[in-house]
């Protein structure tokens, strides 16, 4: 690690590497020993900018949240069609597992199964927040004729936030190699109903 880089740099650089990490399809455990040698320094000196390997991930989730509610608000203020909404909206989430396969473990919280449970909690509310927002476009796509009056925006959006889910999760079972995107425009036409 380069010792004149600012630490947020440095920081920056630590997290990429636990993403990079994630990317074994053994699905190995990272530990801050692995991390101090992939950056050929100190376990100290991982903690000199992250007080606890838990935070190192939450540094993680916040920028799956962030890369992921940019994409998302973006959506929303530029297409007018609720259910065109929906589908750009599970378009993104699927692309993104495909771009970032350390950060997808994350997602279904593989990377997180012996870590702090709050981690997990995040994830969840992350879901939770995904799930609100496809739940709007629907009422949305509701209000725009595209959807039958009464439709259940609650099941659907849950069933929107499952198929993204298992997708993912499929995704990193096959050591990354499945498609998350194979087959959408056929999975897209049940999901859209």
């Amino acid at each position: 690690m380069n010792t004149a880089a600012k630490p947020s740099e440095k920081k920056l650089l630590i997290l990429q590497t636990i993403a990079h990490a994630l990317e074994a399809p053994g699905g190995e455990k990272v530990t801050t020993a692995l991390l101090a040698k992939k950056l050929d320094v100190s376990e100290a000196a991982l903690y000199r900018h992250f007080a606890s390997k838990a935070q190192m991930y939450e540094g993680l989730i916040e920028f799956i949240e962030s890369s992921l509610f940019s994409v998302i608000n973006q959506i929303g203020n530029d297409e007018e069609s609720g259910l065109k909404q929906v589908e750009l909206v599970m378009v993104t989430l699927l692309a993104f597992a495909q771009k970032n396969r350390g950060l997808t473990r994350v997602l279904i919280g593989d990377a997180l199964v012996h870590e702090n449970p709050r981690l997990q909690a995040r994830i969840n509310q992350l879901l939770d927040r995904i799930e609100a927002s496809l739940k709007q476009s629907l009422r949305v796509a509701a209000t725009q004729g595209a959807l039958p009056e009464g439709h259940d925006f609650a099941a659907h959006a849950d069933a929107l936030i499952c198929h993204a889910v298992g997708r993912w999760h499929r995704f990193v079972k096959s050591g990354f190699k499945e498609d998350t995107l194979a087959a959408w425009p056929a999975q897209w036409q049940l999901l859209a109903r």
